[in-house]
């Protein structure tokens, strides 16, 4: 036994605590300040397509924020976030460390030294904790010898327009869609549309919520590889679109860039479904060490 674990250490790579620090610090300031090319796509593509003269000229103003923010390197929105960070570590990797605590101290760095806003306080006290951490992790096992992660700074003015519903097994999709439509509505200009709407429906009451949120961080345009849920997708995005609200809450036809909808199995008596809205700043950035 202890030669076959001494074989299977010679074969691990080590990834430092240090160089976890480094990238989570720098991806932290470029997920402020730079936009992901897919979201810039869909802004263009929308403000060209927009038939509401004064949803077109915001969409213009969020084009020429956007760039102003990468070419000066100042974040994109006074609200630099709660840092999420979905993580995927292969189980050949080894670590000189705690993960957690790196991506922490990462964090901290990136926010001090990126002059962010540090958002993060006691939910009781409201006492901020004054260096935006800690951090919400979500770990996977996977296979291979890499570390991936994608690092997402989450707005509060979206997130608090998110929420979840436990339907009977026996309401059906409609009630289940009208149920993201009415979100989306509730909302209104609240979370700063154009957003993107990640849906997780099944699993549990938590995996719900992740699901959800992981669906908010899909490449914008991209389908659910299942034909039937990109059809429900296809399906929101036009009723969410037809509401009206459009950018920033001004009047338009564009609400939303996407609705991208994530599946899980869940127990036969209960169907959770959540919903979790992101901004027209849909800002994450992957890292892969």
């Amino acid at each position: 036994m202890k030669r076959s674990v001494t074989r299977q250490k010679d074969t691990m790579r080590t990834i430092t605590t240090d160089e976890i620090i480094a990238r989570v610090r720098e991806t932290c300031i470029e997920a402020a300040c730079n936009l992901g090319e897919d979201a810039k796509k869909a802004i263009i593509e929308a403000r060209d397509r927009e038939e509401s003269p004064t949803g077109k000229e915001v969409l213009s103003q969020i084009a020429d924020n956007f760039e102003i923010a990468e070419t000066e390197s100042v974040p994109m929105c006074q609200d630099t976030g709660l840092t999420i960070v979905f993580v995927e570590l292969g189980r050949e990797v080894h670590l000189d460390g705690s993960l957690e605590d790196a991506i922490n101290e990462g964090v901290r760095r990136g926010y001090k030294d990126g002059y962010l806003r540090k958002s993060v306080c006691d939910p009781l006290t409201r006492v901020n904790t004054t260096d935006n951490t800690p951090a919400i992790i979500h770990t996977k096992i996977v296979e291979g010898d890499k570390l991936r992660m994608i690092i997402a700074p989450k707005g509060g003015g979206s997130e608090n327009m998110s929420t979840l519903k436990m339907f009977k097994p026996s309401d059906g999709i409609e009630a289940i869609k009208d149920f993201v439509v009415n979100t989306v509505k509730i909302a209104g200009g609240n979370p700063c549309p154009p957003t993107v709407v990640g849906v997780g429906i099944g699993g549990s009451f938590e995996k719900s919520a992740i699901i959800a949120k992981h669906a908010v961080i899909r490449t914008l345009g991209s389908k659910n590889p299942d034909a039937s849920v990109a059809a429900i997708e296809d399906e929101l995005l036009a009723r969410v679109n037809a509401l009206g609200i459009g950018p920033m809450g001004l009047g338009g036809s564009t609400t939303a860039f996407a609705v991208h909808v994530e599946t899980h199995p869940c127990h036969i008596a209960s169907l959770p479904v959540a919903v979790n809205i992101q901004c027209h700043a849909d800002r994450h950035k992957e890292v892969i060490l």
